[in-house]
């Protein structure tokens, strides 16, 4: 049976790398964009997220939670180089796109997937790495099908052989832009050419998913198990299409509750949470706070997840030794042992993505990989120190020789 959907939505995700010295011109190009604008959090407005993180983490993130609205409000008016002077000392910026509509007639629904973009942000920290978020949901679409079909589909459009690939047949169309070329234009523009973060063996071909649905109470209520829906949660966290047979596991995902009637599927690639509309909450709270705290959650992960492979990347040039020391010495201490939040099902959540990424192996190999350079940068240093003391005693022995001989010769 087809389950119905009471309320979803999607966050398109896709990492992207700059060079660190170029971190004021990509400031510098987003503020001059007309379209973007830096998005700022006041404790009044965003309680909810200044409650939940610890505030490390907030001034990490959320610098603005740090200025008055009045002060807010100066930033915005003075000129650009000034703007980006201040905002180039934070560690991390938020910019949001309001994108003019782009009406269109909407395709038959029996040959396509007509979607809405409620959001793109871009987050971007002085480390060169960012991420672009692209909020989507399905206009008066019901179908738990198309959702999966959707999802299937969009993460996959940043592909080079996306339009070679025709065994799907799933159309898409949005109401932002006049084609889903354009589209990949705009991503392009934000984004670049992504080269950097291929180095790191990340895929920059397809979009990390951030996704919460909520099904309709009559598939799993009190009376109806999730076990029933279990198999149609597996394939919805998996981001599979709809007619994809593959009979998966339970293991093919990492689950984790908190809550009777809602379920986080996590994988690499994906965080998905199914929930039912037999509780209220999972269609009034907690979709709010899963697009907002929870989602920064992962961000964070994700950010450790890709900077620790850019300082493994980085430690194959010995030459830059030291500044590879102070970065990891930085990351550790800025980063890698500041607490997330004291929430008990938002470090639950943390714990679990940490355990997915393999944060602390990836941690660990990295400081060993780091332990053996310095070691052996420490020795190469030491032995040519030796030799250079060498040389200077060969010198001074040959010059208190010939000293000799001549006072001999007298």
């Amino acid at each position: 049976m087809e389950l119905k959907t009471s309320y979803q939505y999607t966050y398109f995700i896709y990492p992207f790398l700059l060079e660190e010295t170029k971190y004021k011109e990509y400031l510098t190009k987003l503020l001059k964009d007309k379209e973007c604008k830096l998005k700022t959090f006041e404790k009044e407005k965003d309680l909810k997220i200044y409650k939940y993180f610890l505030p490390k983490w907030r001034e990490i993130l959320f610098s603005s939670f740090s200025l008055e609205s009045a002060q807010i409000k100066q930033l915005e008016e003075l000129p650009i180089e000034t703007q980006v002077g201040l905002l180039s000392k934070y560690k991390c910026n938020i910019f949001e796109y309001n994108l003019d509509k782009d009406i269109q007639a909407k395709i038959d629904s029996n040959k396509g997937i007509y979607f809405i973009i409620r959001k793109i942000d871009v987050i971007v920290f002085n480390t060169g790495i960012g991420f672009l978020c692209i909020k989507t949901d399905l206009e008066d679409n019901n179908s738990f099908s198309n959702i999966l079909n959707f999802n299937y589909k969009f993460k996959g459009i940043c592909s080079d052989i996306s339009n070679l690939e025709n065994y799907d047949k799933i159309i898409l169309q949005t109401d932002s832009f006049s084609s889903i070329e354009s589209l990949k234009d705009f991503i392009h523009k934000i984004t670049g050419t992504n080269n950097k973060i291929k180095e790191l063996n990340i895929n920059s071909e397809s979009f990390l998913t951030y996704s919460y649905l909520c099904i309709d109470q009559e598939a799993w209520n009190n009376i109806n198990s999730f076990e029933k829906i279990e198999n149609q949660f597996n394939k919805y966290a998996n981001n599979l299409s709809a007619d994809n047979s593959v009979n998966l596991e339970k293991e093919s995902v990492d689950t984790f509750s908190k809550w009777k009637y809602a379920k986080i599927g996590i994988t690499k690639s994906a965080v998905s949470l199914l929930a039912s509309s037999y509780d209220i909450n999972q269609y009034t709270i907690l979709p709010h706070e899963y697009e907002n705290q929870y989602l920064y959650t992962y961000i964070i992960n994700l950010y450790k997840k890709i900077y620790l492979e850019k300082l493994s990347g980085e430690c194959k040039n010995v030459k830059d030794i030291r500044k590879i020391r102070e970065k990891f010495s930085e990351f550790t201490k800025e980063i890698w042992i500041t607490e997330v939040t004291e929430d008990e099902t938002g470090s639950l959540l943390n714990k679990k993505l940490e355990k997915i990424f393999e944060l602390e192996e990836l941690y660990r190999e990295i400081k060993n990989k780091y332990d053996v350079l310095y070691k052996n940068y420490n020795i190469k240093k030491t032995f040519k120190a030796n030799k250079i003391v060498l040389i200077i005693l060969m010198i001074s022995l040959i010059l208190n020789l010939c000293n000799f001989i001549v006072l001999i010769n007298r």
